[in-house]
């Protein structure tokens, strides 16, 4: 298999992740917000995404979706891919991810985050990998390690999942594997 060509220092931060946060509009979705009639919410999510989450969990790397936004939609997606921790409404969001890393007695340099715009920037200074999608506010970039190919929404996720996964030694297993796990 040919690896993207990630940078060397990146590999290093991501070969130590034991857990990964994403916020999730702007990240996992386009950033749009789309409501009904009846004030009601729907967000469209990337298919590959949620498979890179997956294929994560089933690495052994616990994941953690992170939204200063409570949204029924977000929480359905959350429990139908079993991310492992589902915080919703979650203002601290640094604080949040500090008490993750604790309870699971993992350092923040073994954390990565993915995010997009000012309230994820506090985590994206924090921890050992921080991730912004291609879309990213200007003002975050400087604060990534790495930027993915792809915009928030069209597989972003997955290029970070990805990332983790080569680092890690885990994608030559899965193109053995070949199928849906």
């Amino acid at each position: 298999m040919v690896a993207p060509a990630y940078p060397a220092d990146v590999l290093v931060r991501a070969a130590r992740i034991r857990l990964i946060g994403f916020d999730v509009d702007g990240t996992l979705t386009d950033g749009g917000l789309h409501y009904d009639g009846q004030g009601g919410e729907t967000k469209r999510f990337h298919v590959q995404d949620g498979m890179g989450l997956v294929l994560l969990r089933q690495a052994g790397i616990a994941t953690a979706l992170v939204s200063a936004r409570r949204s029924d939609a977000t929480a359905v997606r959350g429990r139908e891919l079993k991310i492992d921790h589902l915080h919703l409404g979650e203002s601290d969001k640094l604080g949040c991810i500090q008490r993750l890393a604790q309870e699971r007695g993992i350092a923040l340099d073994q954390v990565a985050f993915m995010g997009d715009d000012l309230p994820d920037l506090p985590v994206l200074r924090a921890v050992g990998l921080a991730i912004a999608p291609a879309n990213a506010h200007p003002w975050v970039l400087p604060a990534a390690h790495w930027t993915t190919p792809q915009r928030g929404g069209e597989g972003a996720a997955r290029d970070a999942c990805d990332l983790l996964l080569h680092a890690q030694g885990q994608v030559d297993a899965l193109l053995a594997h070949g199928e849906h796990p």
